[in-house]
């Protein structure tokens, strides 16, 4: 789902069902004759309970996204969804994995199927059934929010990966709902032609159906005019006919706008009223609807960031409301009354369901509910490995990899130096597991424990209790208590050695003084517990949970990255006059039944100026200076805080200056020209410290590749030219035109010429490869076999990614469109210093077809055309020419 607009949607929960019984309806020819036989025997009412979200018994209960009711008499069991990507999110911990952009980076179908083996394991010991992931929409605009969640801006690196990640995942006993079908690349309504729809967005989709998918998410946003989860055009016509999709597609979380839908091709509504949703296929009680308080405060806690962020304000909203659908009845009851909506429709719906539930065998076996341990040890080693194959090196003047000689006069600089950078933010995806999330810093003077590298924050994120001396009075508010109590500071941790009882819940009123006028970062830290804090009347800032995943809280909730000591940490940057301010604080335990941790900390104007300054001096006074950068993809391309500020002192005083960056886009690197070498990592997941030493000191050779195309300024791109707004994910009175058709990506820099700043696939080595002897011939499949030899000309093992692109046709039919050059196969590979490897690619037919709008009907297009083969989209030193049919051809 959606985290941004389903926050509103998480109080509101289906009740009741309909209680007529069903007539006997004819069983679909297209169902086994188990799941007929099931059906006949079904009610109405228990057909509604395998198609409808629920809220499970709060007893069983274990913070997932989603929860579909069974038919204990019939042996049909209970089902769970859980959040991602990535990983696993319930109220347990789970694997914190590398984000999806570092698994798309790794251009490997091992990593990918790894990747999949590991949360499929992960939802299983955790009692979860289906996972809500891959998320395989593409990379079409940077500035959506959700970008980041992508595989990349190309269809077939998309489809490769998912495909493989799904097979994987459903290997180990899950059900995996790839999301979002379809067009869901942040327009509220994406007005797309036939061959971009079919040529791009809808090819991730066919990959995984191929793969064996259980099911689809269907999405908020309109496809030319109408909802993904009533569009029967697509739903229909193209995923069940056309693809022979036998799964069950479900919509997003207040995704369904009228119990017609299911007439359209929608199987499972789960609840919520979502962006636009005005009907439901059930009429929704009001008890549980959330107020206009409650609304408020989640808006503020989605839109406040953290103080590096806040100096950067989200862009206003477009102010335009999608059109309600007309036509619709508001209840299911109506709609049967109706016809609208028939039993069969119902049925139909009930045995998409059952026919997945039958496959997995959990009609004769029901699947485990209980939570058992997970296998930590063996995830630990994919994430680590998923996290080095997928950094990119960006550039590299000779200073990487270091040496161990280097560590005695190395400096580390930022929170990501101790600390790991694991997850972008607290959103849909697993939290992850904080105690494994150390930094470079403890990660390398484990390897070389006689070496003393530097450490110098920067920017504390952790701060300091605020003393005694700037809190006057501060009164404690106690359940029960008699008399009055004063604190002198709020600092119940265990770090301190006082954290509370479980179960704890306390408030604090009093004055903070503040020495002098400024900014300053005011924390409430908390494990254990929910709270706010307030000043001078007004709240600042709020955590806490309505519904959703259960009201546990993470480590790494709110911020990037836990408190030094494993708090959740609110932070708020807070302009404050010198002197008296009134203050509040609340706390209220949460349901982990662990102790109650709260501390309140500040970081003041002369800590931060002196924690930049000490940085400097430690870059000044080493050899080699390492600054960690992030973003959490606020602002666009950019970093936020006094980032590029630091990154440009330091390399102004120490020229060996290395940035790793951990970012979920590309940003603007002002910077570039003065540092020497750049590495992103991405998000690592929980293993990243161990990653990025490996990476660092030589013991692994960097062989990501970019999986989008990174502009030298953000406006070069497609949907972020200001000159054209109506290509934007917030588009024009509603509406985002795609008019870029098959250009996305590099496909559109390499249409107009533009020099993008890394090119899609880019990425370099700690070594050198030569390609020579391209060869080309037609496939059995009716593809084309492509096969070229890579030689490691370094003096280190390494990987590298082969990558094979298409040119347009020689002779363009009417009507169609061509790409400059399309990705069409990738392969990874792992080469000694001096070695040799014949290489063989596959190019499918599939790739040689295209869309006539015209025919309505995929064609053969024109033999004659162009074969490129190297290491990026923009680096392709083989080519060879494919002639027309009959003839031969030639290549260099």
């Amino acid at each position: 789902m959606d985290f941004t607009r389903s926050l509103f949607a998480l109080a509101l929960w289906l009740t009741g069902a309909a209680t007529a019984a069903a007539a006997a309806a004819q069983p679909d020819a297209e169902f086994s004759p188990r799941v007929q036989k099931l059906l006949a025997q079904m009610s109405r009412e228990e057909k509604l309970a395998v198609i409808r979200g629920a809220q499970e018994a709060e007893a069983a209960f274990i913070g997932e996204a989603g929860w579909i009711r069974g038919v204990p008499r019939l042996g049909i069991p209970d089902l769970r969804f859980a959040d991602g990507p990535p990983g696993v999110l319930v109220r347990h911990a789970s694997t914190g994995m590398p984000g999806t952009l570092a698994l798309a980076a790794t251009f490997s179908h091992r990593e990918a199927a790894a990747n999949g083996a590991t949360i499929g394991r992960d939802a299983r010991a955790l009692g979860v059934d289906v996972i809500l992931e891959p998320y395989i929409n593409l990379y079409r605009d940077p500035t959506f929010e959700r970008a980041y969640n992508t595989l990349g801006e190309d269809p077939v690196l998309t489809g490769t990966l998912a495909a493989q990640f799904v097979a994987a995942a459903q290997d180990q006993g899950v059900m995996v709902q790839a999301k979002h079908f379809v067009a869901y690349e942040g327009a509220d309504d994406a007005v797309v032609d036939d061959q971009t729809l079919r040529e791009l967005y809808l090819v991730p989709f066919k990959a995984v159906v191929d793969a064996g998918v259980a099911s689809l998410m269907c999405s908020y946003n309109r496809i030319n005019g109408t909802h993904s989860c009533g569009n029967e055009p697509v739903l229909e016509r193209i995923l069940r006919d056309e693809f022979r999709f036998r799964g069950f597609v479900t919509s997003d979380w207040g995704a369904t706008h009228g119990p017609e839908f299911i007439t359209r091709g929608l199987d499972m509504e789960q609840p919520g009223v979502g962006p636009g949703a005005s009907f439901a296929l059930e009429k929704k009680s009001d008890e549980n609807a959330m107020t206009q308080q409650q609304v408020e405060e989640l808006v503020e806690i989605l839109t406040a960031g953290v103080p590096e962020e806040q100096r950067f304000p989200l862009p206003e909203p477009s102010g335009v409301e999608p059109p309600p659908v007309t036509g619709l009845s508001g209840n299911l009851g109506l709609a049967l009354v109706k016809g609208t909506v028939t039993d069969a429709d119902i049925e139909r719906a009930a045995g998409h369901v059952l026919g997945q539930i039958e496959r997995f065998g959990w009609l004769d076996r029901a699947p485990r509910h209980t939570v058992v341990p997970q296998s930590t040890a063996a995830n630990a080693r994919v994430i680590q490995r998923t996290a080095e194959r997928g950094a990119v090196l960006l550039k590299n003047d000779g200073v990487l990899p270091l040496r161990f000689a280097d560590l005695d006069s190395l400096a580390l600089i930022g929170p990501g130096a101790l600390q790991t950078f694991a997850i972008v933010t607290g959103e849909e995806q697993s939290f992850g597991r904080a105690e494994r999330q150390v930094g470079v810093w403890h990660a390398l003077r484990q390897m070389a424990p006689r070496a003393k590298p530097r450490l110098a924050i920067a920017d504390d994120m952790t701060g300091v209790p605020i003393p005694a001396s700037a809190l006057a009075r501060m009164k404690r508010s106690d359940p029960g208590a008699t008399t009055p109590t004063f604190d002198a500071e709020i600092d119940f941790t265990r770090r301190a050695g006082r954290a509370l009882p479980a179960g704890s819940r306390r408030s604090w009123t009093g004055t903070l003084t503040v020495p002098v006028t400024g900014d300053y970062d005011i924390d409430l830290q908390l494990l254990g517990a929910t709270g706010k804090f307030g000043i001078d009347g007004k709240i600042i800032g709020r955590m806490g949970w309505w519904g959703g995943h259960g009201d546990i809280v993470f480590a790494n909730r709110d911020n990037v990255v836990p408190t030094t000591d494993g708090l959740d940490n609110l932070r708020r940057l807070v302009s404050l006059d010198a002197g008296a301010h009134a203050i509040t604080v609340e706390v209220n335990a949460d349901g982990s039944g662990d102790d109650v941790q709260a501390r309140l900390a500040w970081v003041t104007p002369e800590m931060k100026q002196r924690a930049f300054a000490d940085a400097i001096e430690a870059a000044r006074s080493s050899k080699v200076a390492v600054v960690f950068a992030w973003s959490r993809n606020r602002p666009a391309f950019g970093l936020p805080g006094e980032q590029d500020r630091l990154i440009a002192e330091v390399a102004a005083v120490n020229p060996k200056t290395i940035v790793v960056l951990n970012t979920g886009q590309a940003i603007a690197m002002p910077w570039l020209g003065k540092v020497s070498a750049v590495l992103e990592m991405w998000y690592t997941g929980d293993e990243g410290g161990w990653a990025a030493a490996n990476l660092l000191t030589g013991k692994m050779s960097p062989a990501g590749r970019l999986p989008f195309t990174w502009p030298r300024r953000l406006e070069d791109g497609p949907a972020t030219d200001p000159a054209h707004p109506e290509r934007s994910s917030r588009g024009v009175a509603g509406k985002t035109r795609y008019d870029e058709g098959i250009d996305i990506g590099y496909r559109w820099f390499d249409r107009h010429g533009i020099e993008p700043l890394f090119s899609f696939g880019f990425g370099l080595s700690y070594t050198r490869f030569d390609y020579s002897r391209l060869s080309v011939r037609r496939a059995a499949d009716g593809g084309l076999d492509v096969e070229c030899t890579v030689r490691n000309v370094g003096a280190r093992a390494a990987d590298e990614v082969v990558q094979v692109y298409l040119g347009a046709p020689e002779t363009l039919p009417a009507g169609a469109a061509f790409a400059v050059r399309a990705l069409a196969d990738f392969v990874r590979i792992t080469l000694e210093p001096g070695v040799s490897r014949r290489v063989h690619l596959h190019v499918a037919p599939e790739r040689l077809r295209y869309w006539s709008i015209a025919e309505s009907a995929w064609r053969d297009a024109p033999a004659a055309r162009t074969i490129h083969v190297g290491r990026s989209s923009r680096d392709l030193p083989l080519t060879f020419r494919i002639p027309d049919e009959g003839r031969d051809g030639a290549g260099r």
